[in-house]
């Protein structure tokens, strides 16, 4: 028997505040047995002795140095900043607090 009914899916639909016509209840109630019948038919092949994995092949980082290029003097730094005090942003309180 289904696990999945039109009555689970319009509940999953209010659940979800998504309003269902007739017609998506029917197309969804197929669909999401289906899913469930997969995962079902998944979980009767698994075994204890097969470790989970998240994806079929190793993944491996490459990792570069971390070297320092050319830096921007402050001047080129600040010289497009809307407002500055000559060695600092200086940008509008946020938190409503003056400092």
């Amino acid at each position: 028997m289904s696990e999945i009914t039109p009555d689970l899916v319009r509940h999953l639909g209010v659940l979800s505040r998504i309003q269902l016509s007739d017609d998506e209840v029917t197309t969804l109630t197929g669909e999401l047995d289906a899913i469930v019948s997969s995962i079902a038919q998944v979980s009767e092949v698994a075994t204890s002795d097969v470790p989970a994995t998240s994806h079929p092949v190793p993944l491996v980082n490459v990792f570069r140095d971390d070297v320092p290029g050319e830096m921007l003097t402050l001047e080129q730094t600040l010289q497009n900043a809307p407002d500055s005090d000559g060695s600092r942003f200086r940008v509008t309180a946020i938190l409503g607090e003056e400092q």
